[in-house]
């Protein structure tokens, strides 16, 4: 098993610096969101010298459109062959949203028969992963593909893998370990998002919401669960202040490796 830290969680650092703090966290390797910065000739070298530093066992498909990138659907396939050339062995997507009206890649998605066979070629693991619900009073998930059994259909059709979120489960006020199990129990989870949810704050560190995390980490452990586990969590939950900041990481790390080490 490996456990990651998300870029996303140092995006306000330069990529160089994440990677570096990573390193003496006690993190396996990275899970890198593309941004910008990275959707041009010289991203494939950036990304190639951080792989020196830390491994990188993901790629997340750019949350927004990159200049050249063309639409979503381009974003993702661009996103597997970045993947390819830098030999990183997965790419985790978001699906599209009913309410941006993004109709063209929601076709697209149901068009696939494969995923895997299609656009991963036994070279880099494709996965989807679930989103959250938004809004106060009402509340309403604004992707397709937002109720689990929908989603476990989704994947098993089409062989896509998934990655689960559990701030994004969490948002969902459902039986969070029943929807958890039921796509654990697909074999097809390759990666956790790890964080914590409360009263609507998302992403917070693992112990600072009210998600039954310690469940998921006992379970994972008891089915010798070997993937990825990645902390993904927003930059505002960690101190400004560079060794705090390693140090709040460093005991994130460990306290998962430790419950994922008990009684084994």
């Amino acid at each position: 098993m490996k456990i990651l830290l998300s870029s996303g969680s140092l995006h306000t650092l330069p990529l160089e610096k994440a990677f570096q703090i990573a390193s003496e966290t006690g993190y396996d390797g990275m899970e890198v969101i593309i941004s910008e910065n990275l959707g041009q000739e010289e991203g494939y070298s950036l990304l190639r010298g951080l792989k020196e530093v830390v491994p990188i066992y993901v790629l997340h498909a750019p949350f927004d459109l990159i200049q050249g990138w063309g639409d979503r659907i381009a974003a993702l396939l661009k996103t597997v062959e970045l993947a390819r050339r830098v030999s990183v062995p997965m790419v985790t997507f978001h699906p599209p949203k009913w309410l941006d009206l993004e109709i063209k890649f929601w076709r697209w998605m149901y068009m696939v028969r494969d995923f895997q066979r299609e656009f991963g070629g036994g070279k880099v693991v494709i996965a989807m992963e679930n989103m959250p619900y938004r809004g106060n009073l009402l509340r309403f998930n604004p992707h397709v593909l937002r109720n689990t059994k929908d989603i476990v259909r989704f994947i098993a059709k089409r062989n896509l893998y998934f990655t689960f979120d559990c701030t994004h489960m969490g948002t969902a006020n459902t039986r969070f370990v029943r929807n958890f199990l039921r796509l654990y129990e697909t074999k097809r989870v390759k990666n956790i998002h790890f964080s914590d949810y409360r009263s609507q704050r998302e992403h917070l560190l693992p112990g600072h919401g009210m998600l039954p995390l310690a469940e998921v980490l006992e379970y994972l452990k008891e089915s010798s669960y070997d993937e990825m586990i990645t902390l993904e969590i927003f930059p505002q939950e960690l101190p400004e202040d560079e060794e705090a900041m390693k140090k709040v990481l460093r005991k994130a790390a460990l306290h998962i490796k430790a419950e994922l080490a008990q009684g084994s």
